[in-house]
């Protein structure tokens, strides 16, 4: 049993599906879900408890319920509208979660819900720099810190991305005493202020050519706080005007620098344990993403 055995002691197998649902809301939030997330599994238990009968219970639902359940969706729920394969994904964890948190907590004796297949939904391949196009984009924001009116802040910007493929919100949260030297190494600490995050806190090494011109931006903007302390859409364009002014014809972003720093550490030889922690990203979502950048690498060669 578990920490929530108070809880869901009010449920057994004779339980309505509605009841225990509210439950099982009150558990989600308890486990720090975000409400974006809560609604969305909400919804697909709503949709469950409209397609079952009415006075069913939890203990009486099937294998064979679900699976017509899951068809009904994919044939329009008729209404001619046919679940997206996303949705469809989504809808498939959102009941195998819930199931999976009945029977682990001795509310239900079998796991309806575990021989369900889950459904995978791969996104096309995103955009990318090619090695030629990132050689530009650096080059073309080193010249602007070597020009006559020398701004350091382009090549700071898009090389940190590039170096550590940190996402825009990390980019946004970090503050002076987050990069630093330690045993004659450079290292930026990416912090989250949530204690929900921390386990995607992690410390990535920085170049020492980047250190360099990283002092040469704070002489010049001199930030008292954040690194950056300007909007994101302001960095977004800092970002584009770098990638019009080295001639390019697609739009250079902060997704994008984070790919190609993962597909750079990638056709460097990095383990891709490695890359996952660098990243900051679970063991489930590098699933796709390492298969993404397999696919990737195969296409920059």
């Amino acid at each position: 049993m578990t920490e929530d055995f108070q809880l869901i002691s009010h449920i057994d197998a004779g339980t309505s599906i509605p009841a225990t649902i509210k439950l099982w809301e009150v558990y989600l939030k308890d486990q720090g879900k975000s409400i974006f997330t809560i609604k969305a599994f909400l919804g697909d238990m709503h949709l469950l408890t409209k397609f079952l009968p009415p006075d069913i219970t939890i203990g009486d639902i099937t294998t064979n319920d679900l699976s017509r359940f899951f068809e009904w969706l994919e044939n329009g729920r008729g209404k001619n509208i046919p679940c997206t394969p996303k949705s469809l994904a989504r809808r498939v964890t959102t009941i195998k979660s819930f199931f999976r948190w009945l029977k682990n907590n001795g509310r239900i004796s079998f796991d309806p819900a575990k021989d369900i297949l889950q459904h995978s939904v791969i996104s096309p391949l995103p955009e990318i720099l090619t090695s030629r196009e990132m050689e530009k984009v650096i080059k073309t924001s080193l010249d602007l810190a070597e020009s006559t009116h020398p701004d350091a802040r382009p090549y700071v910007l898009l090389k940190l991305l590039l170096e550590t493929g940190i996402k825009k919100s990390e980019c946004l949260n970090i503050r002076l005493l987050h990069i630093f030297s330690e045993g004659g190494m450079n290292y930026l600490f990416v912090r989250y202020p949530d204690q929900k995050d921390r386990n995607k806190e992690r410390k990535i090494e920085l170049s020492g050519e980047w250190y360099t011109r990283y002092h040469q931006y704070l002489e010049q903007y001199e930030p008292t706080d954040r690194v950056f302390p300007w909007s994101p859409r302001r960095l977004e364009y800092i970002l584009e005007d770098i990638g019009k002014a080295a001639g390019l014809e697609k739009h250079l972003s902060f997704s994008m620098c984070r790919w190609n720093s993962a597909l750079l550490d990638r056709m460097s030889g990095v383990e891709p344990e490695n890359i996952r922690q660098k990243l900051g990203i679970s063991k489930i979502q590098w699933r796709e993403i390492s298969m993404k950048l397999k696919n990737l690498s195969g296409l920059n060669q």
